[in-house]
Order: C-alpha cells, then structure tokens, then sequence
C-alpha cells in the first residue's frame, strides 16, 4: 500500500465519516432494539450525497461501534443493546455487581478493538483463502457448526446439566415457532399473523435479560428491603490486566472471524463458541458466570471479530456474511460498486485497500472514544435504584416494541420477562435457552436440507472431512466441558 493510498484515508471528510459512525454505532449498540442492522439501515439513505469510500467508512464504523455498544447495558444494566451481548452478559454483569463496572466497560471496550484488528487482519491477509473454504460449506457443515455451537450448553450449565437441557429444550421448542423453513407452512402459530415469523429473539432476549432483574428489584422495595447500590471502584484496568488477557482477545476474535467468514453465522455465534472454549480451556472455571474477566474478553472479542469475518465473502463473493453485510451490498449497490471477485481487480487501490486501512482507524478510534467515555458511563450503576428499574424498564419496552412496531412484541416480552423470573428463582439457567433460539433454526433447517439432498441417510453428514472434524471438535469439547464440571464442583463441595 502506498502512501498515497494511505492520504486518501487520512482526509478529513473521512475521519469525521469514521469519527461520526463509531460514535452513532456506540449510542445506538447501547440502546436495546436499535441494533447495527437497523442504524445502518436508517442511515444508508444519507450517504447518497457522500463519496463512496466515506459513505462506507462510516457504515463499518457504526458496525464496530455498535458491537461494542451493546455490552454497555449488558454490563451495567443486564440488559443487551444488540444480541451479539447477550454472551457478554454471563461475566460483565457480576463484574458490575461488584462494583467493577468502569473495568468491565473498559475491559469490553479492550477486547473488542483486539477482535476488531484481529478480523480485519483476517481480511485483508486470507480473503481469498478463506473464502474458497466457506465455498465447502455445504448443510452437512452448517448442521455441524450449529451441533458445535450448542455444546457450550455444558458450559454455561451452572450446577444442574439437567436443568440447563430443560431450558435448552425450551429454547429449541420456541424455534418451531413460524413458518416451516422447507416448506413454508405455518407451525404452531395458533392462528396469530405476528407469530408467522417465528418468536421475535429480540423480545425474547430482552425479556429474559432485563426484566427478570427489574422484577426482583421491584419486590424487594415493594418489600421494604434495603438494597444498597453495589460499591464502585473507580480504578481503570490494569496494564498488566491487560497483558493477562491479551491471548485470550486475540484468539476469541479469530474465532469470531471464523464464524463471521461463514454466511448465516453473526456475532451471537461467535460470541456463545469464543466464551465455551474460553471456560473449556481455562485452568480455573470456577468464577465463570460469576464475574470472570476472561469470560467477558472472550465474548466481547468475538462479537467484534465478526465485523472483518463478515466482510470477506463480500468482498470477494458478493455474499453477506451477517444482516448487517447484507445491509452494506446495498449501500455498495447505490454507490455503483458492485461486490465479488472482479472488485479487486477494478477498486484494489482506490477502495479495497483505503477500506482496508479505514477499518484499523475505526477499530483504533472506537478505543480512543470508549475510553474517554468509560468513566462517566460506568457511573450509570450508582443511580437511584428505583432510577435504574424504570430506566430498565422503558428501555426494554421501547426496545420490544422499535423492531417490529408490534405491541404483540412487547407483550411476548413481558411474558419472557416472567418465564426469566421463574427460572432464575429456581436455579435454571437462562443461557441455554438463549443459545438454542439462535442456533436452533440453523440446525434445523440444514438438518433436513441434508437428509432431503441424501434420501434420508444420515451417515451422509459424516462423509464430509470438514463436517466429521467439526463433530469431533464438539465431542472432545463436551467431554472436556463435562470433566472439568465434575472437578470444579467436587473441589466446591469439598471446601
């Protein structure tokens, strides 16, 4: 790349298109239900005025911004901005019970530059590699990687697997909800139009997140229970900190890169399969769920890894990889760009190549503005309490309702809202319900794409070498994930 190409970024209409982004991105990622599909989407029609290179600059800015966004209010208010959150929940929250809400935000904020600068390196350094193999991928594959992404049921189990298989059951059970995906007809929708579409994972997650913990704050001041607000350490991350778990970043974003890479996959996937294998490989597993760093980095740095993940079969296939790259064709389209291999040989120097150094500057930006912004947002955990239940609250009404304009939405998530209630005053885990809404209808559906493409014959999804590595990948990890549950919870008991 040569310096010229590196002018053509460094202009000032482009960092303020980049600047610009990433500050939309983190506002509306921190607000539940404007997700970066939808702010994207909102803003595509304003760059109709802007140069091509700038109009895009800021589109991938606001996908940065928002990814991280979103672990604002998953930290400090239990509630996800965006859905890719809903793993950073798991660790960031508890942090924040502990008064370490600054460092939880700004240890988000560190992982997912790490994961951003990782994808984009993925990007630029194997796009044409990595997009020949997500060519393979095939339903076999697709049903493997979804059977991978469930395992880390065992790792978010808590103490009873059976009770996380009875949430996990239920989650499944909401994905056949709808529309059949093969053929079309309606599945347990009882007569309801807005149930067509299936159960709005959007209503679903904030109902189970958010409400839950509003309901139970609500009781104990209706309960004239003193609940003090959790004591709030100031103190940034430390250097060393960071060093600690710099490793843990950079693998978690190239895991996210991976799943991103893989049309159909988001940063939810990444996400859920970056904190599984984070808690599978940790020596020490005891503080997963209960406010371990580690967990929050993995998660944060594979949602944000995703971004660059994402973008390689775009740009050199002309495929999304996400809703959000699906959303990015068509502000490519309105520009006269058009995605796929003859792109890098048309726009290598006055667009592939400015993209490429203009995704490191939004990564690098993002860190400059969420550290400067930390502080002050971190204070949100040191509000009046009943503050903080109607904020979380409305937003989670508003959030319900902004997808899809449906009062329905929000009553399903009321009704989320409770179920959360019940399970979690009965120790069931909310997680695995969670993961198999996302998962499930990728299972399903290339299930039963694979056993139509080979009249019925199941043994087919092992023939493939990808699909029969990735379930052995899966079957290791359960093994491991099962093993290390019975060491950790006999050395608790011991103590």
């Amino acid at each position: 790349m040569s310096f010229e190409i590196l002018a053509s970024v460094a202009t000032l209409s482009n960092l303020t298109a980049m600047l610009a982004g990433v500050m939309l991105g983190i506002v509306g990622g921190a607000l539940p239900g404007l997700t970066a599909t939808m702010v994207i989407a909102l803003l595509v029609p304003f760059t109709f005025s802007m140069a091509p290179l700038a109009a895009l600059l800021m589109l991938c800015g606001i996908h940065a911004g928002a990814n991280y966004g979103g672990a604002i209010t998953a930290i400090l208010l239990r509630t996800p901005g965006t859905p890719a959150a809903a793993a950073t929940v798991l660790d960031g929250y508890p942090m924040a019970q502990k008064g370490q809400g600054r460092r939880a935000v700004e240890l988000a904020l560190y992982a997912s530059g790490i994961g951003g600068l990782a994808s984009v390196l993925v990007m630029i350094f194997l796009s044409p590699v990595v997009s020949n193999v997500a060519l393979m991928f095939g339903p076999s594959e697709y049903f493997a990687i979804g059977v991978f992404g469930l395992t880390a049921i065992v790792g978010v189990a808590g103490r009873s697997l059976l009770k996380a298989l009875v949430a996990a059951a239920i989650g499944l059970t909401l994905t056949l909800v709808g529309l059949d995906p093969v053929t079309g007809y309606p599945r347990f929708t009882f007569g309801s139009m807005d149930l067509l579409g299936g159960v709005p994972f959007l209503a679903a997650l904030i109902g189970l997140f958010a409400l839950p913990e509003a309901f139970r704050r609500s009781a104990r001041m209706i309960g004239q229970l003193r609940e003090e607000a959790p004591h709030f350490d100031n103190s940034h991350t430390s250097l060393r900190e960071i060093g600690e778990l710099t490793p843990e970043a950079v693998k978690s974003g190239l895991i996210g890169s991976a799943v991103g890479v893989l049309p159909g996959a988001g940063g939810d996937v990444a996400a859920f399969i970056a904190y599984n294998e984070a808690r599978r490989s940790a020596k020490d597993k005891s503080q997963f769920g209960k406010g371990d760093p580690r967990g929050l980095v993995a998660a944060e740095s594979a949602n944000n890894g995703i971004t660059g993940g994402a973008m390689v079969p775009l740009l050199t296939l002309g495929v999304p990889g996400d809703a959000v790259t699906a959303v990015l064709i068509g502000a490519f389209t309105i520009h006269g760009i058009r995605p796929g291999p003859l792109l890098f040989e048309t726009h290598l120097e006055t667009l592939i190549y400015p993209l490429f150094l203009g995704l490191i500057a939004i990564n690098i930006l993002m860190l400059v503005c969420g550290f400067l912004f930390s502080g002050p947002v971190a204070q949100i955990v040191r509000l009046p309490r009943s503050f903080i239940i109607g904020g979380v609250i409305v937003l989670s009404v508003i959030g319900a309702y902004s997808m899809q304009f449906s009062m329905f939405d929000v009553f399903l998530m009321l009704g989320f809202g409770a179920l959360g209630y019940f399970f979690e005053e009965n120790d069931y885990p909310l997680s695995p319900i969670v993961l198999a809404i996302i998962l499930g209808p990728m299972v399903e559906t290339n299930l039963r794409r694979g056993l139509a493409m080979h009249q019925g014959d199941a043994l087919a999804f092992l023939s493939s070498p990808i699909s029969l590595t990735i379930f052995a990948l899966a079957a290791v990890t359960v093994w491991f994930s099962v093993r290390s549950r019975k060491a950790t919870f006999a050395t608790t008991s011991n103590a």
